[in-house]
């Protein structure tokens, strides 16, 4: 069946229904909903059976839904409505909440309802909810409907017969004003529900230390207190802030107005106010922990849940010596555990915007992940297991292939490529790493392919060696079982001689430091050469530049031949 997703950004949603219905056998191309002509343009050129809208910020013109049946995934329970859904039930406290899948009309989610999924909610930030629950229940969804409408007879449930007294009703956009925090009043649940619900956009705003800014990235402080409202600590890349019952950690904020109005670590941001704060360490009961260790029955688990997988030079450097410490320890296997949202996205870009020389700093950067990367490929004393919660991108991906083996938990979306990011070359080993587990020809067609891949896909390429089956809070208790039992394999320790003699052999044929000088002698040419087209990239995905045009690689429409995906 032929599907056009019109959508406003091919997000992590997107993405994860692209993979999913193309896996179904359909032909999906994208269209990124500029205005109601090149929408127009779009249903034309692909002259589509359905049309499936992941995520709008505005209504699909009437010119489109009179004529095509049209389906909308909205993030909220049956006979929800409005723009603010998710925002509106985790400021509420909901401990259920759901997507639907409805019939796009003249009026905003009133529509006729083509399916629904609910699920429980947790204590959790927007973008978390909508990368995980969301997304699972909304590929349900989809799916369901998908199958209902090409089976034909299905008669979808009008909105008019939604029972009136349940949660399902109209919610108007949420405003600053809801999320206002009063730090004289609001304990640190509601303060914590109040950033949770504007993250990642638009943030709450607030003052600190009489600068407007936005907050995101709220943790509960269990320990430190002082008086409400003030600044009183730092940790990392955080800011600590006392409410009237604790504390709590805002580990990034956005200025308002001001001359880097992006996302930026709270220390990075207020750099100077923030210097003259104390200082703590992190340990399990204080702090804003980004690296965290632990061990059980012989298997190390070093989680590294930093803020939408970004990875800067700093937190490369201490995942480096947290690595080193964790290979110090008297385990055989070392799962490297990322978060629960992201396993890592590679460079940080934000950070490198921010810096005075954006090339210089995208050198750093590069070149701390190379460390890293290096560091687990050589390493002789455990077998090491990239164990992926959440999806990968760019750099994150090759670097999770350097370990020894790569799992994944079904539903993860991996984008092995960094051509989007202004044709940047890329490093992380992977012209050494590919090709060893993908085999040269397709090693080029992935690094060339635009797209977005499932496990199943991975696993097909060698990029995933297991897939788990499973939600995301079983997922850790899961994978160090697995490592566990590993261990006690009779074949252990001849596992661990083989892949160390592979190594050395690699190495006698070409060493590592060859692999990474040639990369870098790419990746220099994309900072520091004429063509500028890494940096104006990187502007344009930090600043959220509004896309002029659908890439190609997405709208197949716009092809004169279909685009052909690696096999």
């Amino acid at each position: 069946m032929r599907i056009l997703f019109l959508t406003h950004a091919f997000n992590s949603l997107t993405q994860r229904l692209h993979v999913e219905l193309r896996a179904l056998g359909h032909e999906v191309s994208v269209e990124f909903d500029i205005n109601d002509a090149v929408a127009l343009e779009a249903v034309g050129l692909h002259q589509p059976d359905l049309i499936i809208a992941p995520f709008l910020k505005r209504a699909i013109p009437e010119a489109i839904w009179r004529n095509h049946l049209c389906l909308v995934v909205h993030p909220g329970i049956r006979g929800d409505r409005g723009p603010s859904a998710l925002d509106w039930a985790i400021l509420k406290g909901e401990r259920r909440w759901g997507v639907t899948v409805l019939q796009a009309n003249g009026e905003m989610d009133a529509g006729d309802i083509w399916a629904s999924v609910e699920f429980e909610m947790r204590e959790a930030t927007k973008g978390s909810l909508y990368r995980n629950e969301v997304t699972e229940a909304a590929v349900v969804a989809v799916k369901q409907a998908v199958e209902r409408f090409q089976t034909g007879g299905y008669q979808p449930q009008p909105l008019k017969q939604i029972d009136p007294s349940g949660l399902g009703r109209w919610r108007r956009l949420v405003k600053q004003d809801d999320r206002a925090i009063d730090w004289e009043k609001d304990t640190t649940a509601r303060i914590l529900r109040k950033i949770r619900s504007a993250d990642g956009m638009p943030g709450v705003q607030d003052s600190l230390f009489g600068r407007q800014c936005y907050l995101y990235d709220a943790r509960p402080e269990r320990v430190l207190k002082g008086t409400p409202g003030e600044p009183i600590a730092r940790c990392g890349g955080a800011i600590c802030r006392a409410t009237i019952d604790g504390a709590v950690w805002i580990g990034h904020l956005r200025e308002k107005r001001g001359e880097h109005p992006f996302k930026l670590p709270a220390t990075r941001l207020l750099a100077a106010e923030a210097a003259a704060l104390p200082e703590i360490a992190a340990d399990e009961a204080s702090g804003y922990r980004e690296i965290r260790y632990q061990e059980e029955a012989g298997v190390g688990l070093l989680h590294f849940p930093f803020y939408n997988g970004a990875m800067s030079t700093a937190q490369c450097e201490a995942l480096l010596a947290a690595f080193r410490e964790a290979k110090r320890r008297d385990t055989r296997v070392i799962l490297l555990l990322g978060g629960a949202d992201y396993w890592s996205n590679g460079m940080h870009l934000n950070l490198i915007e921010a810096a005075s020389s954006a090339a210089d700093e995208s050198w750093r950067n590069i070149n701390a992940i190379d460390d890293l990367a290096r560091e687990i490929i050589e390493t002789e004393s455990h077998l090491t297991v990239a164990a992926l919660q959440g999806n990968a991108g760019a750099g994150g991906v090759f670097l999770a292939r350097a370990a020894d083996e790569v799992w994944a938990r079904r539903g993860v979306i991996l984008n092995p490529h960094y051509k989007d990011m202004g044709n940047l070359f890329g490093s992380e080993y992977w012209t050494y790493l590919l090709p060893g587990c993908s085999g040269d020809e397709r090693a080029a067609r992935i690094a060339e392919t635009r797209l977005p891949m499932g496990v199943d896909e991975a696993v097909a390429l060698n990029l995933i060696d297991r897939v788990i089956d499973g939600p995301v809070n079983g997922f850790v208790s899961h994978v160090r079982r697995l490592a566990s039992g590993m261990i006690r394999t009779p074949a252990f320790s001849e596992r661990l001689h083989y892949k160390n003699a592979r190594r050395q052999a690699d190495e006698a044929v070409k060493p590592l430091a060859r692999y990474r000088e040639e990369e870098l002698e790419q990746m220099k040419r994309n900072f520091y050469g004429f063509d500028p087209s890494y940096h104006v990239a990187r502007y344009n995905f930090v600043y959220k530049v509004p896309k002029s045009r659908t890439p190609l690689t997405l709208a197949n429409h716009r092809w004169a031949k279909p685009f052909r995906r690696v096999s």
